[in-house]
């Protein structure tokens, strides 16, 4: 099987289609388009490019494609696990980064090509990996990757959590991701119960009802000033489906957003 037949090829551990990126993956898009956003930046991966994305760090993305069969990618997964053993051999000494972005895009070398193709021999028939071969591979995409990029030392290898940060500015830029109000809370560095009470103490309510109203002002805002259209925004707010988006909007203004 040629690494071009593959619809997707995932190495370790799958990710979470969540929004919450709990381990660092590589990805390298055979064909399709996907955009990223991270809370500050869009980034846009075409065919043949690949990146990585970080762990502990919130994340949308939309594919270019619907057809399934014209989106193909390769994902390698660097679970934690796995880089305590790698750190383990290497011994890497690890420091503080100033790379913030969630999105990271390694120099281009010939070497990560290369290791693309070298996986073919490694599919079976029904397009995945030997499970047998999944360290070995991990292990030289990630040297490939640190020889090129010797700053990712700090990030891979940093196996601490979250530092604490400011809850008014990082719930002012996050509130449209849908997540859980625990992934909240450790990514600001709080237990649920700190969190929760920070949280009251800043904003005068609950966690679950700021968001609530939070993404439902810039929902009236996006359709009346910038005319946009309730199926075009509510995916994006954090909204799980169209109805739940309605029902709420309708109960906090008093009318539903075809009325606006």
């Amino acid at each position: 099987m040629n690494v071009s037949e593959l619809k997707s090829c995932y190495i370790g551990p799958q990710i979470s289609p969540e929004q919450f990126i709990s381990e660092h993956f590589f990805l390298y898009l055979i064909s399709g388009t996907i955009n990223y956003f991270d809370g500050n930046k869009e980034f846009k991966v075409k065919t043949g490019d690949y990146g990585i994305i970080r762990r502990n760090h919130l994340v949308k993305y939309n594919k270019m494609y619907d057809d399934e069969q014209k989106f193909k990618k390769i994902i390698v997964t660097f679970d934690q696990v796995f880089l305590k053993k790698f750190n383990e051999q290497y011994k890497f000494h690890v420091g503080e980064t100033k790379i913030k972005d969630a999105i990271l895009r390694p120099k281009p070398t010939v070497l990560v090509e290369n290791f693309v193709y070298s996986l073919t021999p490694y599919f079976t028939r029904e397009g995945v990996i030997n499970p047998d071969f999944f360290d070995l591979k991990r292990s030289e995409l990630l040297l490939i990757l640190l020889k090129e990029n010797p700053e990712y030392i700090n990030i891979f290898f940093d196996f601490g959590i979250p530092e604490k940060l400011d809850i008014e500015a990082f719930m002012n830029k996050n509130y449209k991701f849908n997540v859980s109000i625990e992934r909240f809370a450790y990514l600001t560095g709080r237990s649920l119960s700190a969190f929760k009470r920070d949280f009251e103490r800043i904003f005068n309510q609950t966690p679950s009802r700021w968001l609530v109203q939070k993404r439902l002002h810039e929902a009236h805002f996006l359709i009346e000033k910038k005319n946009k259209k309730p199926t075009e925004i509510y995916l994006d707010l954090g909204f799980e489906d169209l109805s739940h988006f309605s029902f709420a909007f309708k109960k906090m203004f008093g009318y539903s957003p075809s009325q606006v």
